[in-house]
């Protein structure tokens, strides 16, 4: 049995001296970071008035709501919140196929690899900067004072919202597209509308397919949150029974958010696997 080779450290050293002699500034910053961010967050407790006696007996309050949601029960308004149900996947496709519609011509503008000028593509950044930068639930107030209330509004706070969003993703997909295709079309001789169509659109369809689908399901929730603030659908419904404490109905409601946010995501991830099956194959 051999005896295992002694270890020089001072050779070590040597060699790893940004290992072995860390400057004060290196060693600190760890240590520094973590006493500063429990500093800040004790800081947000004290400011925002968090108390956990109240916190505590809050949860008898929380559990009483609970007994008084059980069983779920609709009463005579089944038809109504179908209904009610009905608008809020329309606001959510509605408002989501608008703007993606929308935002793929101005993904084009600001693609690195469409548009090379920075003094063209910055202003348009940060025009979808600007739109993204503010909620959905904002969007909604401004659009009912503007056309009023109702499923209208709701669809064009999410057009709007989500046309920012979706603007900067498209972009970064186009520019993530491979550019041998690309660059296969312009040296047969084809125009720049052609390398777009041929070369970059099929490859960043899928990927913008995929983002839709998953848009229209994040947006079922985010419609239902605006209707709350007189947009239309289930969650106008949802903050009337809350309101008069029916707590019954209320459970109900939110047992359908539930179901149709559930099945929206099953067929959207059939959906997104098909697409991507078949981009695979191809």
């Amino acid at each position: 049995m051999t005896r295992p080779q002694e270890v020089d450290t001072a050779q070590i050293r040597a060699r790893y001296p940004d290992v072995f002699d860390r400057p004060a500034s290196a060693r600190l910053a760890t240590p520094v970071m973590i006493v500063a961010a429990f500093a800040i967050l004790v800081y947000g407790l004290v400011d925002l008035d968090f108390s956990p006696s109240r916190f505590f007996a809050g949860l008898s309050q929380l559990g009483w709501i609970s007994l008084m949601m059980i069983p779920p029960d609709p009463g005579s308004s089944l038809p109504v919140y179908l209904k009610a149900l009905g608008e809020t996947l329309s606001i959510a496709l509605l408002g989501t196929t608008v703007a993606a519609l929308f935002a793929l011509p101005v993904s084009l503008l600001a693609a690195r690899n469409v548009v090379p000028s920075k003094i063209l593509r910055f202003p348009i950044r940060r025009f979808l900067d600007s739109i993204r930068g503010i909620d959905t639930l904002i969007w909604a107030l401004v659009w009912i004072n503007v056309v009023g209330l109702g499923p209208f509004a709701g669809v064009l706070a999410i057009a709007v919202s989500d046309f920012g969003a979706f603007g900067k993703l498209f972009s970064e997909a186009i520019e993530g597209a491979d550019q041998k295709q690309v660059e296969g079309i312009r040296a047969s001789g084809g125009s720049a509308l052609h390398e777009i169509r041929f070369g970059l659109l099929p490859q960043v369809l899928p990927v913008i397919a995929g983002q839709v689908l998953y848009f229209i399901e994040s947006n079922t929730r985010s419609a239902t949150i605006i209707g709350i603030v007189g947009a239309g659908g289930i969650g106008l419904q949802l903050a009337e029974q809350i309101r008069v404490l029916e707590w019954q109905k209320v459970s109900f409601l939110i047992l359908m958010i539930l179901v149709a946010v559930a099945a929206i995501d099953f067929i959207s991830g059939k959906l997104r696997f098909a697409i991507i099956g078949r981009r695979a194959v191809a």
